[in-house]
């Protein structure tokens, strides 16, 4: 997988040039911060994911692909796979829902209301973009439908996959994330084929600060990532289902026996893993091609950040997506080959660290 954003510059001198100055350094520096950013993302919605939940979201990465390669489809005017999948989804969780209901004999008008409810946003957002794909509308109403569709995805994986098993081991959990995720990617391969694709830049500015010459896709990466971030803080601090998921986190039958629902908690953090992985695919996906399993090295190095913060703290997490995104950047530099390798061992002194610092207990 190559860098993500690679800033304007001339790559034949920098590999030409076998010693490091304050210009090459700085450039790789933006390099590295501006993926650092979008690794943040990621590792931030893992560490969502797991501490409400306890799975190990493997899959993060899928929803960066589908964002990317479904606002491709929809930019040629064509309807992406992903809308007939949503379709499929919201329809296979609305009888799975009416036969639970009816297995638990509940009445018939409140279970059909239920159902009802929650499968018209899902086949509604479906729909619309059966409708509007063809219409090739600007290019911001295209990422919001995009964003839609994606995100309405989350809550139907957390429903088909992982709710009846809410309550099994975390290793349970992270194999069927294992077998979510080559599911995913197989879908994947039907709905976009093997051929990649990269959409238009967002803006097609540049400016230069010293020796950097900095794009307007660059900077809307990293104004979209820390809006996102500041966005989330808030999300968490101040609203009442913010409030909700993390008491979820904290304690889970705690939540429970203060009517707070476990299942609606994981539903919500799935939507908005969803969310943040698909806006990930959307911001990177003017600076390179994505292919149907793109989001796989992509989603495991935010893992590998989340891995940094414990898989427990945001901040942590945010840390860690940054020294990954450096590291990555600085080793394509001097060992290009190998920067995948270099990344990917970061995580085991991070692991032996974690492990003399925090108690060990039998779950995790």
């Amino acid at each position: 997988m190559t860098v993500l954003i690679r800033v304007a510059v001339n790559v034949t001198v920098l590999e030409q040039c076998p010693a490091m100055d304050f210009s090459i350094a700085s450039i790789l520096m933006l390099d590295g911060l501006t993926n650092g950013s979008i690794y943040a993302l990621l590792a931030l919605a893992t560490v969502l994911v797991f501490v409400v939940t306890r799975v190990i979201f493997i899959p993060q990465g899928d929803f960066v692909a589908f964002g990317a390669l479904t606002l491709a489809g929809l930019q040629l005017g064509k309807t992406p796979g992903t809308v007939a999948f949503l379709l499929a989804m919201a329809g296979l969780v609305a009888v799975l829902d009416l036969v639970a209901g009816l297995r638990e004999s509940k009445p018939l008008g409140r279970l059909v209301a239920a159902v009802l409810r929650a499968a018209t946003p899902p086949i509604g957002i479906g729909l619309l973009a059966l409708w509007a794909a063809p219409q090739q509308f600007p290019l911001v109403l295209q990422v919001l439908l995009t964003l839609a569709i994606v995100t309405a995805m989350g809550p139907l994986i957390y429903r088909l996959a992982y709710q009846s098993l809410a309550d099994a081991s975390v290793l349970v959990l992270l194999i069927v994330s294992v077998g979510v995720h080559f599911a995913l990617t197989g879908f994947g391969l039907l709905f976009f084929g093997a051929e990649g694709s990269r959409n238009p830049s967002f803006w097609d500015a540049s400016f230069t600060l010293g020796p950097l010459l900095i794009s307007g896709q660059t900077l809307i990466i990293l104004m979209t990532s820390i809006t996102l971030i500041v966005v989330l803080w808030l999300f968490f601090e101040r609203s009442l289902y913010g409030k909700a998921l993390r008491a979820t986190a904290v304690n889970r039958l705690g939540a429970r026996l203060m009517g707070i629902s476990s299942t609606s908690a994981g539903k919500l953090s799935f939507g908005l893993a969803a969310f943040i992985g698909a806006l990930s695919g959307v911001l990177i996906s003017p600076t390179t091609t994505i292919f149907y399993d793109s989001g796989f090295l992509i989603g495991l190095k935010g893992f590998v950040a989340a891995v940094f913060g414990g898989l427990a703290s945001y901040p942590g997490a945010a840390l860690g997506a940054v020294l990954v995104g450096l590291l990555e950047s600085f080793s394509s530099f001097w060992a290009s080959a190998f920067k995948e390798v270099i990344v990917f061992t970061f995580i085991l002194p991070v692991l032996l660290w974690r492990s003399m610092r925090d108690p060990h207990t039998e779950e995790h």
